[in-house]
């Protein structure tokens, strides 16, 4: 088994990060690009797996589609390949075919697709026959479940004969997103109207038109830095990390605000965000329904500042590359915390029960990049390995190199 053992800077910690492009902002522009018949030019694209996988499948002409393990990949791409009449059986790695996307599928279907499923109902792999736009062009789904399929319907809307409207039922997780999706839609030209008292999204049948896009740089990739900066013990510590907006597109942006509270204080330059330490609160408590992706990072970073931190909007995380929820309260215990579910399904706790290391703590990662990445600034303070450290390329392939700008990082067996 392949890790990495980190272990805490001997200096002061001063850095500049250049951070990895926006997978979400990548695959969305792939996306669009790919139903203007590839006319955009598309500028600072993602080197993550996740959107150098859609760009291979966007570009071949096989008949299986093999997305890995890349979640995005696999909604959007069954959208895309379904509106635009082409046959392919979409499938991936097992952890893949274990989460569902039923709901798109029903969709898509009432759309004019023609979808089969070829072993599990309601789970990959399944079979894209073709598509004949339906009469009917008004959709409910809903709106708790995956942000994707809602994303991934309303890009295709622009190509339907009738456009697409859209009403979301229950409460809406990540809107950010959407907001991005559309956000981007907006930009490449379609007629998108939202009415969010509502909870409707309208797209009118208007193509795209091509035109450049700029890919802002990793809102998520950034929340690891943030942690960095939070557990460092040196005060007088200063990351700047570079490609970053202050009025971000991206949802994870929120972690200014969240770990303002964790002792991180934010100024933006024209050049990025600069990093500094602050006085943190003495304890927590956030909703992560619109940016679920921080809720690993942020755990990990109050159990180890020991701020107590309730976690409220998390239920996604459960079918995610793994079961997070489950995952982090195993990997917590090896550092002193745990994270204790004390509301079924609705809110958490995590805190701290003991101070120190008895011995080097060994985090396993579960085939999940934020798994790895969320614990690896624990090695501000204490000596940490992480197995299987090759996940990162998921969403940050450099993010070993980067970390070892500010600490000491060497591969073990």
């Amino acid at each position: 088994m392949n890790a990495v053992r980190l272990t805490p800077p001997t200096g002061p910690v001063r850095a500049t990060i250049p951070l990895a492009s926006s997978k979400s902002e990548s695959n969305r522009a792939l996306i669009i690009d790919a139903l203007t018949g590839f006319q955009c030019d598309l500028q600072n694209l993602s080197t993550a797996r996740d959107t150098q996988t859609m760009i291979r499948l966007l570009k071949s002409d096989d008949a299986v589609a093999d997305v890995l393990d890349a979640g995005t990949t696999m909604r959007f791409l069954t959208a895309y390949f379904a509106a635009t009449g082409q046959k392919k059986i979409m499938t991936g790695t097992p952890r893949m075919c274990e989460r569902p996307i039923g709901i798109l599928v029903d969709a898509l279907r009432t759309l004019g697709a023609d979808i089969t499923y070829l072993k599990k109902e309601g789970y990959p792999p399944l079979q894209i026959n073709g598509f004949s736009p339906a009469e009917n062009n008004r959709l409910q789904i809903r709106g708790d479940v995956s942000s994707q399929y809602i994303s991934a319907l309303v890009m295709i809307a622009p190509t339907l004969p009738n456009g697409l409207t859209l009403e979301l039922t229950g409460a809406i997780g990540s809107r950010p997103y959407i907001e991005m999706t559309l956000e981007q839609m907006t930009y490449f030209g379609a007629d998108v109207q939202a009415d969010w008292a509502k909870n409707i999204i309208t797209v009118g049948p208007k193509p795209y038109i091509p035109k450049p896009y700029a890919i802002e740089s990793d809102w998520s990739g950034a929340s690891y830095w943030y942690s960095v900066a939070a557990l460092a013990d040196d005060q007088t510590t200063e990351l700047e990390l570079l490609g970053l907006k202050a009025k971000s597109l991206q949802g994870d942006s929120a972690i200014v605000d969240i770990m303002r509270a964790l002792g991180v204080e934010s100024t933006f330059t024209d050049s990025g965000v600069k990093l500094t330490k602050c006085a943190p609160e003495s304890s927590l408590e956030w909703d992560f329904t619109n940016c679920p992706d921080l809720a690993q990072t942020v755990a990990v970073c109050a159990a180890m500042k020991g701020i107590p931190l309730i976690l409220t909007g998390i239920e996604s995380l459960k079918i995610k590359e793994t079961d997070r929820i489950a995952a982090l309260q195993t990997e917590l215990q090896k550092v002193g915390a745990e994270l204790v579910e004390i509301e079924t399904n609705a809110r958490y706790i995590v805190r701290q029960f003991s101070i120190g290391p008895e011995s080097t703590a060994t985090i396993a990662t579960y085939d999940d990049h934020r798994m790895a990445m969320a614990f690896a600034p624990v090695a501000m303070q204490q000596e940490i390995v992480i197995e299987e450290p090759g996940v990162v390329a998921k969403s940050y392939p450099s993010f070993w190199d980067d970390m070892a700008r500010v600490l000491t990082v060497e591969t073990v067996a």
